[in-house]
C-alpha cells in the first residue's frame, strides 16, 4: 500500500489495517488515532508547513499524517516506540525519501530527549541554509507533558508547536495566576510562547475513543520573550520547585527550595525587594514576577 493511500485514515482504514496485522491499539501507549479527516487537517494547516521546515512527530501511528506532512514539508523525523506500529508505519511510508522513521522512546528520560532523536533533527536542519523545526503530532497521551517541556528546554527549540493533546493540558498551558490550572506549566511556555486553543474535539473523534476531550494547540516561540530568561535551565528548576507545594506560602517554599544556600532573612529580603508579601502563594504571581524572583534568587545563590 502506498504512502499516498495511508491519507484516508478512517476508522474502517484502520480496523481493517489492525486486523490484517493481527494486532490491536494499546491505549497504555497512549495509542488514540484521529479518525476525523477534517480535523487532521485542520492539525496541518494551523502548522503552515513549508519548504524549509523539519517537522517533528511524535506518535507516527500508522503513517497517515506523516504522509501528510512529508508532503508539505522539507524533512520529516517521526518517532514511534511500538514494534507493530513501527512495521505498519514502514509500509505506508515506503518511498517518501524526505521521511525519517525511528523506532524509539522520544525521551531518554523525563528530563532528556533522546539523543538519537535530536541526532536526527540536528542532521535535518543542517542539510540545507534556513532550515527550521516545527513539531506536528497527535501526541501520545503519557509523553506530552515532558515532550513540549524539554524541547523548549533544548538551544534549537520548534519555531511552533501544533498537536492534539488533553483538554485538561490544553487548558494548563493557557492558565492565568490564580486559577486551578496555572503551574510551573504555564510559566514555563508562556515565559518563551504564545500559546493559542485551536479547537477541542470530542472522545468520538479518535479509535478507540479516550475519556477525555482533546485539544489542537498551536504554540509559537517568541524570541523577544525567550531571550529575557538569562538561565533556562536554572529557571525551569526554579519554577518546579515553586509548585512543588502548590499551597505552601512562597516564604516556606523558598527557604525549603534553597535551605543550604538561602537563610530566612535572605528569603524575606528578595521578597522585600520585589514587594511581595510573605504569604503570597507560586500562583498568584504572573509570569513577569516570576523572573523576577527567579533572578533575583538566582543572583543570590550563585554570588
Amino acid at each position: 500500500m502506498s504512502a499516498r493511500s495511508s491519507r484516508s485514515q478512517t476508522l474502517s482504514f484502520l480496523m481493517r489495517r489492525f486486523d490484517e496485522a493481527g494486532i490491536h491499539p494499546r491505549t497504555r501507549l497512549g495509542q488514540n488515532f484521529l479518525i476525523d479527516l477534517n480535523l487532521q487537517q485542520i492539525l496541518v494547516d494551523n502548522a503552515r508547513l513549508g519548504p524549509l521546515d523539519v517537522v517533528l512527530e511524535v506518535g507516527t501511528g500508522t503513517g497517515s499524517l506523516t504522509a501528510l506532512l512529508a508532503a508539505q514539508a522539507a524533512a520529516v523525523v517521526t518517532v514511534e516506540l511500538d514494534r507493530n506500529l513501527f512495521r505498519l508505519a514502514g509500509e505506508e511510508l515506503h518511498g517518501l525519501e524526505n521521511v525519517t522513521l525511528l523506532e524509539l522512546d522520544v525521551l531518554k528520560n523525563k528530563n532528556r530527549l533522546h539523543p538519537a532523536v535530536l541526532d536526527a533533527i540536528g542532521e535535518q536542519l543542517a542539510a540545507a541554509p534556513g532550515r527550521q523545526l516545527k513539531l506536528v503530532a497527535n501526541l501520545p497521551f503519557n509523553v506530552a507533558t515532558p515532550l513540549l517541556s524539554n524541547l523548549l528546554a533544548t538551544d534549537r527549540p520548534p519555531r511552533t508547536m501544533t498537536v492534539t493533546i488533553q483538554k485538561e493540558l490544553a487548558d494548563r498551558m493557557v492558565a492565568r495566576p490564580g486559577t486551578k490550572d496555572y503551574g510551573s506549566l504555564s510559566i514555563w511556555l508562556q515565559s518563551q510562547c504564545r500559546v493559542q486553543i485551536v479547537r477541542l474535539m470530542p472522545p468520538t473523534v479518535f479509535w478507540p475513543r479516550p475519556k477525555v476531550t482533546s485539544a489542537i494547540i498551536h504554540v509559537v516561540l517568541d524570541d523577544a520573550l525567550r531571550a529575557r530568561i538569562p538561565d533556562r535551565e536554572f529557571f525551569h528548576g526554579f519554577i518546579r520547585a515553586m509548585f512543588f507545594h502548590r499551597r505552601k506560602f512562597l516564604r516556606s517554599e523558598l527557604f525549603s527550595a534553597f535551605k543550604n544556600r538561602l537563610t530566612k532573612p535572605e528569603v524575606d529580603e528578595i521578597l522585600d525587594r520585589l514587594g511581595l508579601d510573605p504569604t503570597t502563594r507560586a500562583e498568584q504571581l504572573g509570569v513577569d514576577a516570576m523572573l523576577a524572583l527567579a533572578e533575583l534568587v538566582r543572583a543570590e545563590v550563585s554570588g
